[in-house]
């Protein structure tokens, strides 16, 4: 094994997942998964079998799509949660059952009401069995952050005696400082026998905003797998974010650590989290927050564009953006404004400047500064070949008429595939009435089945974007739309969804 790599284990899908509010389908699940595949990670603790059935299938079926990483499932130890994740597991290529108990006094006495020897027999035993159907188990010592060292040292060298793989060193309450914390690992690393038949693994919790700090900590102390969540979601306050650690590995090459990840697709998944998640990512987040690598200031702004590393440690096309973002504001001009499209890989000559500078003159007025993401925002979708006016179905017009008592009514033109097509009809709200006239241009009834409006930034007047999810032949796809008209971005989204059925 390189005693240089980092194992990247992302608990995005069960412990970010327990946040509330956040709960994903099985669906949903699987579209994060493929992209955790592309990202690169090493494991996917893909949920918690026995806890729910729809836990259960998710670790099913994710197990069936996703073939490079290890597919993880979370159990207490005891047989019937094993036995239950063994279940779910069948169909992983490559498999983990992780299980595990608490090893601080804390939980010994007020969580199990036991004692320490009780709760050794206990973890032991549940390894034993879990090894009975996986050859990689890994434990975890919960609330080991708060454990005594010797203590612990003596657990984590049992476990691995009984089997263990992996032993995860959990910080669970993000109670430790990361001083603590990685000579916690050291200890471990110098006084358990067997040391060297197990990877130690750290999960930190972000209780005290130290999860991150301490997993570096971790790393440097002997520590080869980070637990993480895309985003840094999670119980309480968070877990460590993936993107963080990924990020300080690799900028910092002194350190002399590599993992698997694919930075670039950093941005496109963390996106992808908040929006099926329904979690927005925090402006000011390190990484991946709108601002990470926005300049407003003057002095950075001369600075950047004199030399980037004025002011920037890391690129932004690491991650998978563009580039920084120089702040446009609604004093800007058409050529400002060209000259931004045109660096972000828009075609100027698909697009209608007059119309787009238009909307951007409102969008700039309601929201003061616009950054890149903004003008994907604005321009749709992102995607670069979306105003290939001979391609897809784009909309042209939309008008919609409502009120009390009017009933809602709705006209759209469509140009599809080149060709313009227009419809008019009724419905029980105005989006309702919109997709019922595209229905009458399509000849395709297809059925909405999820439907979400997230404000981008906060506000009445800000941007709203809309999730949605279709079903076609017993198939479902995705579909995201942006606008500062609700209804604009409701029709947007069903279209975008179209394109990827067409």
């Amino acid at each position: 094994m390189d005693n240089n790599r980092v194992y990247v284990f992302d608990t995005t899908l069960r412990d970010g997942e327990q946040v509330p509010g956040c709960q994903l389908t099985t669906v949903e699940k699987i579209i994060v998964a493929k992209e955790l595949e592309a990202l690169g990670v090493d494991v996917i603790e893909a949920g918690f079998p026995i806890s729910s059935p729809g836990d259960f299938q998710s670790v099913v079926e994710i197990s069936k799509a996703v073939s490079e990483p290890v597919i993880c499932a979370l159990t207490r130890a005891n047989t019937a949660d094993i036995d239950a994740a063994a279940s779910a597991l069948q169909y992983a290529k490559r498999k983990r059952i992780h299980t595990g108990i608490g090893s601080s006094d804390m939980h010994i006495k007020y969580k199990f009401n036991s004692t320490r020897e009780a709760i050794l027999e206990r973890a032991k035993e549940a390894v034993k069995y879990a090894r009975k159907f996986v050859d990689d188990v890994e434990f975890y010592a919960e609330d080991a952050g708060r454990a005594d060292n010797e203590y612990l040292a003596r657990m984590v060298e049992a476990v691995i005696a009984a089997g263990a793989t992996v032993v995860n060193i959990p910080d669970t309450n993000g109670y430790c400082l990361p001083e603590q914390y990685g000579a916690k690992i050291k200890y471990l690393m110098d006084n358990v026998s067997n040391i060297d038949k197990a990877i130690i693994s750290v999960h930190c919790h972000n209780d005290l905003g130290l999860a991150t700090a301490n997993t570096i900590a971790g790393v440097i102390n002997g520590a080869r797998q980070v637990e993480c969540t895309i985003n840094g979601i999670g119980e309480r306050a968070g877990n460590t974010s993936l993107e963080e650690v990924a990020m300080i590995l690799k900028t910092h090459h002194a350190l002399g650590y590599t993992t698997g990840i694919n930075s670039k697709k950093i941005y496109e998944i963390s996106n992808l989290v908040s929006n099926m998640m329904r979690m927005p990512v925090q402006p000011n987040k390190a990484i991946v927050g709108r601002n990470a690598f926005a300049h407003s200031s003057g002095i950075h702004q001369d600075g950047v564009l004199k030399h980037r590393e004025n002011y920037e440690i890391l690129n932004p096309e690491d991650i998978g953006l563009q580039s920084n973002s120089i702040i446009l504001t609604a004093r800007s001009g058409r050529h400002a404004l060209k000259h931004h499209l045109e660096r972000l890989g828009y075609k100027i000559d698909k697009i209608n400047l007059d119309e787009v500078y238009t909307r951007f003159l409102e969008m700039a007025d309601s929201k003061k500064e616009i950054t890149d993401h903004d003008l994907q925002t604005l321009m749709g979708d992102g995607n670069k070949d979306h105003y290939d006016d001979n391609k897809g179905i784009k909309v042209t017009l939309l008008q919609v008429v409502c009120g009390d008592p009017l009933r809602p009514m709705a006209t759209v033109k469509l140009k599809v595939n080149g060709e313009e097509k227009e419809a008019s009809s009724a419905g029980n709200g105005p989006v309702n009435a919109t997709i019922n006239a595209i229905h009458e241009i399509i000849k395709d009834k297809i059925s909405i089945d999820e439907f979400s409006i997230q404000a981008m930034h906060g506000g009445s007047e800000d941007v709203s974007k809309v999730n949605m999810r279709v079903l076609h032949d017993g198939k479902s796809y995705y579909g995201f739309g942006y606008s500062t008209d609700i209804v604009n971005a409701s029709v947007h989204a069903y279209v975008d969804a179209l394109n990827k059925i067409y």
